[in-house]
């Protein structure tokens, strides 16, 4: 288990997780084990191992942020410590993270403005990175196992290259189309709800 503290891991994240684009693929697992044996077998550097991730989504009550296809979201990462608030949209690829420091307070102010927590998700989460990507294996509570392949990236022309890359690698690594989850972690825990 990688133990490294958030700050000794300021240069992986930046590296990795700096852009304002994000080319994301998400998958089902039938069979976590395998996949990640086929992932092991690539000698991958790890991030992070099994964190527990706490995610509070906040919209307006008017549900504003959803409906411009936006989402805010805290994000707190245990034992990491690592801290950030993400926003997404309106665009399918737009995604841009920042470190905070104090989740309570960003949370604090984000209430001040108006806004409430509307959703929260826990995961467990591993983090992996292959060369320029970097890839999540995830459990959610209902939901099951999942393997996130994505890079992010200033360059908006290069969003098809990365797609056509990642769907390789994603053979590579013994998965299929068939297993694809085009719905956000958010939609699914949504419906699950409903």
């Amino acid at each position: 288990m990688n133990n490294l503290m958030p700050a000794e891991l300021a240069p992986q994240i930046n590296a990795h997780f700096n852009g304002k684009f994000e080319v994301e693929l998400k998958y089902r697992l039938a069979d976590r084990e395998a996949f990640w044996a086929r992932l092991s077998a690539k000698s991958p550097e790890v991030m992070l191992e099994d964190n527990l991730e706490h995610d509070c989504y906040f919209d307006s009550p008017s549900a504003s942020l959803a409906a411009q296809h936006k989402s805010l979201c805290i994000r707190e990462m245990q034992p990491s410590g690592i801290r950030l608030w993400i926003v997404k949209g309106p665009e399918k690829d737009r995604c841009e993270a920042v470190n905070i420091t104090d989740a309570n307070k960003a949370k604090s102010m984000l209430r001040t403005l108006g806004y409430q927590c509307v959703l929260e998700i826990k995961k467990r989460r591993s983090v992996y990175f292959l060369g320029q990507f970097h890839l999540t294996l995830d459990r959610l509570e209902g939901l099951g196992d999942f393997a996130e392949l994505a890079i992010m990236t200033d360059d908006e022309a290069m969003l098809p290259v990365y797609e056509a890359q990642l769907v390789a690698l994603a053979a590579e690594l013994g998965l299929n189309e068939s297993q694809r989850e085009f719905l956000s972690y958010r939609q699914l825990q949504q419906a699950l709800q409903q």
